[in-house]
């Protein structure tokens, strides 16, 4: 018998210990993690931002994604408090959220600066084509006015009557 509880004895404080140092395995697994997903958290964030800041700069609004670009930083906030309280899932899971609305910003931002560009390069044909036209329509427009004014001049020199001057050298 007392071999029999030494060996239960044993048994226990074995895995007890295989359950700590397994612990400290999972936990070391799940700090990897979440480091890894609060820099990918980062680097969208960033990314976000500058793609945002590159959408403001050609004069679009972009007052929502702003708003967007916020609640991602918050969750990242909440990511980093939550890793530095060795609260791995919840600091996962931050992240995760961050990172999702990071991209979703620097997308929403990439289709506001293509239609900023669209809509800038259609203004500019206008512009130019009105240009054009505007000059063809002129040019024409003197031409056809030069004729009008040649031919009522020439009919009203036609209309007079020459006068025969007297010669003063007699």
């Amino acid at each position: 018998m007392k071999s029999a509880s030494k060996l239960l004895v044993l048994f226990f404080v074995f895995a007890f210990s295989v359950s700590i140092i397994m612990s400290e395995a999972f936990a070391s697994h799940l700090e990897d993690t979440a480091t890894s997903s609060i820099e990918k958290a980062e680097n969208a964030l960033i990314s976000a931002y500058q793609a945002v800041l590159e959408t403001e700069r050609v004069g679009t609004n972009v007052a929502a994604l702003l708003t967007r670009l916020n609640e991602a930083g918050e969750s990242l906030v909440k990511a980093q408090v939550a890793f530095r309280l060795r609260d791995f899932d919840e600091a996962v899971r931050s992240a995760d959220l961050c990172y999702e609305v990071g991209e979703d910003v620097k997308r929403q931002a990439e289709e506001l600066l293509l239609v900023a560009y669209s809509s800038s390069v259609v203004g500019n044909w206008l512009t130019v084509t009105g240009s054009l036209v505007s000059v063809i329509a002129i040019v024409f427009g003197s031409f056809w006015g030069w004729r009008v004014f040649k031919r009522r001049y020439i009919r009203r020199v036609l209309k007079k009557k020459p006068e025969v001057a007297k010669d003063e050298s007699r």
